[in-house]
């Protein structure tokens, strides 16, 4: 059993957030404490990066609402959550993190080069390399066919 867990979620993906919510619970002991973190980037990016589709904090507001939404319908009432949503660099800022919340254990869940998300192979790669705790990748749920 772990007693601080991060996992990364991508505010886009509901299954995903549901499936390293599933995962944590079985992992996280009694009085453990359970981090749920994404990360965004404030400037939009895209091909015309100087076009923002929302401001900053508008963004943060958005990533925010969708994290306590996933949060409230998938964890038990009686497990509590901290909930993290940071601007930056996916990778360099979850590795960040898990430093600073000096956590046992990284949860994220991969879908390979197949997602949405070309940096999302890269992001995985990095963390699992230089987290300074253990990391878990789960399979995302459409690969365990």
């Amino acid at each position: 059993m772990y007693h601080k867990l991060l996992i990364a979620i991508d505010p886009e993906d509901d299954g995903e957030g549901k499936r390293a919510l599933e995962a944590s619970l079985e992992l996280l002991s009694e009085d453990g404490e359970l981090h749920l973190a994404s990360v965004y980037n404030p400037d939009g990016g895209g091909f015309f990066p100087h076009v923002e589709e929302h401001s900053p904090e508008e963004k943060e507001s958005e990533v925010q609402n969708h994290l306590d939404l996933l949060a409230r319908k998938y964890l038990p009432l009686n497990q509590r959550a901290a909930l993290h949503v940071v601007a930056g660099s996916p990778g360099e800022t979850l590795v960040a993190l898990a430093g600073q919340l000096c956590v046992d254990l990284m949860i994220l869940v991969s879908r390979g080069s197949s997602g949405h998300w070309p940096l999302r192979r890269a992001t995985v790669e990095y963390v699992s390399v230089n987290a300074p705790c253990a990391v878990l990748v789960l399979p995302a749920l459409d690969q365990q066919d």
